[in-house]
């Protein structure tokens, strides 16, 4: 039988309390109620000068501020605008600044759509005037005030309009918007959830141009979900949704011309998907980036908005998928920084703006995980990247050329950080395992702290009331990768005794769970279990991220197979310790994940006991088609990656102690998912537990519906895998 090797990198001593005899207990009521919550910087800016930066506050009489700050001194210079001086305005979310910084877009009333999706009323504040003008009378999508802070494009219903600050007079530019048909300027249902965006149009550096896309879901299938509500009737929500080999939306760029009001489309080859848009510099060419349907061609295209003309800049191919990311910064003359798994890791590149490589400016075994911008003054390339460890971050200069490069915040843990616009100072954000966020200024040239922001220490000492466990770091060989892994222990660990195992996991391909940063909520609720006696261990398997992208992509095209594999062998691995009671292993997970944990129990019937699946994908037959073909290709060119990984063609495998949830307004997940689920297990004569949340999206929220479910989570592992009937 192989031997248990578990090379452990670090482990922190979580919180260094003198734990006194009675120590208060982490509670569901306490995570979800807000008691452990983090003091950020809210909605931070950079002001143009760079020597000050803004942020929203809300202060203790319900005002919401945008405040201005100095950075040299960190001294409060001016409060902007309060909204307790704003009549008929009770507070604001969100602010922008027009490029001229003489206006500030104010966003109220927000109500969500989809994930990341809104619908609001939006004021104009004038600084210098103290005016302020309501954009529309309406609520309206994604505003955005050109450059020059006299005019504000917005979405309507899905028609793309302008509102002229000056004159008061609003113009429609697009006029065949319709529900479930034609949407102009903002993206379709897949394209928000899977390509990160929602506004589908752009100003162009001068403000004489907006280029927009359109999108025709004529073609695409409905999907339709009840909504129970609180009416003597339900009502139904139908929306397009594209599920995997299905018709997407055909997507067309068009560029609007201010000055004449006319509107022409641009040929672009008939390209599937347009994931981004972006101007250059120049105001009179704009880049955007088309892939396939597979996702493993992408070009990159410069657009003369003159002619309407289009020429390929470059153009990247990949054996699996190529991502897409917001990595790309045009320089003054319209050279452009770019980033591209290439080489097999993340790395940043220069182009000319001709589109030939000038050089890779970073390299080496190891991904760069945000690009934060290039000071051509200095000629710094800013970065952030997992040099100091896959679970690490850490901020790095580099100069353009390659050369030079300098670590400016690298203590083990995460280091993220925010820029000046001038690139004379950061602030720096730094959390671990042990460490909730901490904010200090410090010089971009050197890293060299100026002083203390924020240190969330209120945070800190209502922790030391507390009884929590480390969380210690380790990595595990498992089918001859080294993977990472941590470990949460009961606070009174007694090596001599056993303990049940509960495993966690998301494991989606490019994710990462076992990260050296502050807890989450779930680290939380983890903490409440370790308290009543599980050992909590979550192992990030093949196909996660930030280890290179043959390690990523090393599931691609058989989706869930290979990360199933993992966590059942680390589950026999792990069970192998003496303080590990083999006979009381769980699993559990939430959407990818909870597809694991039903296929860990299923396809791992003689490891796990108990398994918890929450929004689970049970066939990516019934999901979006970005995601999983970028994964899987079609249902027709891949049918055994689709079905032998479908927990709903083998049922009858499970044995242990099931739990199975979903909210039955989840428009990602679909509760389908889980209706077919429960009905093949019925059919397989199979005995579970099972919850339906009523009108809850994915992230089953709302009221006291958090505190609902993780009591039944907790209470479920209780009955089955903490004390078991024998």
């Amino acid at each position: 039988m192989q031997k248990l090797v578990l090379s452990v990198s670090f482990v922190f001593a979580f919180l260094a309390f003198s734990y006194a005899q009675e120590k208060q207990v982490i509670t569901v009521e306490a995570v979800y109620g807000g008691e452990f919550s983090i003091e950020r910087l809210d909605v931070l800016r950079s002001m143009k000068n760079g020597k000050q930066y803004t942020i929203l506050n809300r202060g203790a009489n319900g005002a919401t501020t945008i405040d201005k700050f100095d950075y040299a001194s960190q001294k409060k210079v001016e409060t902007i605008v309060s909204s307790a001086d704003l009549s008929g305005i009770d507070g604001f979310s969100s602010y922008q600044f027009s490029d001229d910084e003489s206006q500030v877009l104010l966003a109220t009333e927000l109500e969500f759509i989809f994930r990341r999706s809104t619908l609001g009323v939006f004021y104009v504040y004038d600084l210098k005037s103290k005016k302020l003008t309501k954009v529309s009378d309406t609520k309206i999508q994604e505003p955005k005030l050109s450059p020059d802070g006299t005019k504000v494009a917005y979405v309507s219903k899905n028609n793309l309009y302008l509102f002229d600050l000056l004159s008061g007079n609003t113009k429609q530019l697009t006029t065949d918007g319709e529900k479930n048909k034609i949407i102009n300027g903002v993206t379709d249902w897949v394209y928000e959830e899977e390509f990160a965006f929602v506004r589908a149009f752009d100003w162009n550096t001068d403000g004489s141009k907006i280029a927009f896309l359109r999108f025709d879901e004529s073609e695409v299938p409905e999907f339709s979900m009840d909504v129970f509500g609180t009416d003597l009737y339900p009502s139904q929500e139908t929306f397009k949704y594209p599920k995997a080999g299905e018709a997407n939306a055909k997507v067309s760029l068009h560029l609007y011309d201010v000055k004449s009001g006319s509107t022409a489309a641009v040929d672009l080859n008939d390209p599937y998907y347009i994931p981004r848009i972006k101007w250059m510099n120049n105001p009179n060419y704009l880049s955007v980036q088309t892939l396939n349907r597979h996702q493993n061609d992408l070009k990159l295209y410069s657009v003369n908005a003159k002619n309407n003309t289009a020429s390929v800049l470059l153009e990247e191919k990949d054996k699996a998928y190529v991502d897409i990311t917001d990595n790309l910064t045009f320089l003054a003359d319209d050279s452009f920084i770019w980033t591209s798994e290439k080489d097999g890791y993340n790395h940043i590149y220069l182009h000319d703006q001709d589109g030939r490589l000038v050089n890779q400016i970073t390299k080496g075994p190891w991904e760069v995980t945000r690009y934060y911008g290039y000071d051509q003054k200095e000629d710094k390339v800013y970065y952030q990247s997992t040099e100091n460890g896959s679970i690490n971050r850490g901020v790095y200069s580099i100069e353009s050329n390659g050369k030079k490069k300098k670590a400016l915040a690298v203590e083990a843990g995460t280091n993220s950080a925010d820029f000046s616009a001038d690139f004379t100072y950061f602030i720096h954000t730094y959390s671990n395992a042990k460490t909730p966020p901490v904010y200090t200024l410090r010089k971009a040239l050197s890293g060299k702290e100026v002083k203390e922001i924020k240190n969330n220490e209120a945070l800190m000492t209502k922790l030391k009331a507390y009884e929590l466990s480390e969380k210690e770091f380790s990595s595990i060989n498992i089918n001859g990768n080294e993977l990472n892994m941590y470990m949460v222990k009961p606070k009174d660990f007694d090596p001599s005794k056993k303990y049940p195992l509960l495993m966690y996991q998301y494991s989606g391909p490019g994710s990462q769970s076992v990260s050296n940063s502050w807890l989450d909520a779930r680290d939380l609720w983890h903490q409440q279990l370790a308290s009543q006696g599980y050992v909590v261990a979550c192992v990030d398997g093949r196909g996660t991220g930030f280890k290179g992208a043959d390690f990523k992509k090393s599931t691609y095209l058989n989706l869930v197979k290979y990360e199933t594999e993992d966590q059942i062998a680390a589950a026999r691995e792990l069970s192998k310790l003496p303080y590990i009671d083999e006979d009381r292993t769980g699993i559990w997970g939430w959407s990818f994940g909870g597809h694991m944990a039903t296929n860990c129990i299923l396809k791992g019937n003689d490891v796990f006991e108990t398994a918890i699946a929450v929004a689970p994908v049970t066939t990516w037959r019934f999901y979006d088609t970005i995601y999983t073909e970028r994964f899987l290709r079609t249902p027709a060119e891949n049918p055994a990656g689709y079905d032998e990984n479908s927990p709903l063609n083998y049922p009858e495998m499970l044995k242990g102690d099931y739990l199975l949830v979903h909210g039955s307004g989840d428009d990602n997940v679909h509760v389908q998912n889980s209706m077919r689920m429960i009905e093949a297990l019925v059919q397989a004569n199979k005995q579970f537990d099972w919850a339906i949340y009523p009108d809850k999206n994915h992230g089953i929220y709302g009221g006291n519906t958090r505190v609902h479910l993780f009591n039944k989570m907790t209470n479920f592992l209780g009955e089955h895998l903490l004390h078991p009937k024998k």
